[in-house]
């Protein structure tokens, strides 16, 4: 408890420090997807803000999130998302493996997802900061300790939702400029476009999430 208690006051400095030097300006929109960034003291990559609208049930989509072992699907550069604790449905551990093009190094990291909705207006939170502790370090895969990625859902029909997904991270290492640009520019565009398509499979039609209201 203690340990979890101390986590929990480092991300809230990480957070704060993170997200308070400068006002999200519009980097580039693509088939109604906006992506925003902003430079931040805690890492060389801005931060950054997508926001879009998806034709696809609260359910539907968090189901997509929440179903791991298919992230390299559809989540930018993965190469591995790996299970490693369910908590309960709304909540667990996983393990992903990121690819980078050479000279960079391969990232990996652990993240604790917790999902929750306000009852009041059924807004739902998924809360993905990087955690220490569950994985050992791999040789010739730089581990990213600082991450903060947080999921604001808002649905707006039965069948649509508006998106805010926020990402601060440091990638540790050594990252030379031009792969920065294009993690920021392209992997966003490229993530939320797999996305449309991993919300039409068959497997999350008629999903409905006991833990969330439509």
């Amino acid at each position: 408890m203690f340990k979890r208690f101390i986590f929990f006051i480092i991300s809230v400095a990480f957070f704060q420090t993170t997200y308070a030097q400068e006002s999200w300006k519009l980097s580039t929109e693509k088939d109604g997807v906006k992506v925003f960034t902003k430079s931040i003291l805690t890492s060389k990559i801005k931060a950054l803000k997508i926001e879009c609208i998806l034709n696809a049930s609260a359910s539907q989509l968090v189901a997509v999130i929440m179903n791991i072992e298919k992230g390299q699907e559809w989540v930018y550069s993965t190469k591995s998302c790996v299970l490693l604790k369910q908590v309960s449905p709304s909540e667990l551990y996983y393990y992903s493996e990121v690819i980078l093009p050479w000279p960079a190094q391969n990232r990996d990291f652990v993240a604790h997802i917790t999902v929750t909705q306000n009852p009041a207006n059924k807004i739902i939170t998924v809360d993905a900061p990087c955690v220490n502790g569950y994985v050992p370090e791999k040789a010739n895969i730089v581990r990213i300790q600082k991450s903060l990625g947080k999921w604001m859902i808002t649905p707006l029909s039965k069948n649509q939702v508006k998106i805010e997904y926020t990402l601060a991270v440091d990638p540790a290492g050594t990252i030379p400029a031009w792969l920065v640009n294009l993690v920021a520019s392209q992997g966003p565009l490229e993530t939320f476009k797999k996305l449309r398509t991993q919300l039409q499979k068959q497997e999350y039609k008629n999903v409905h999430l006991s833990y969330i209201i439509d």
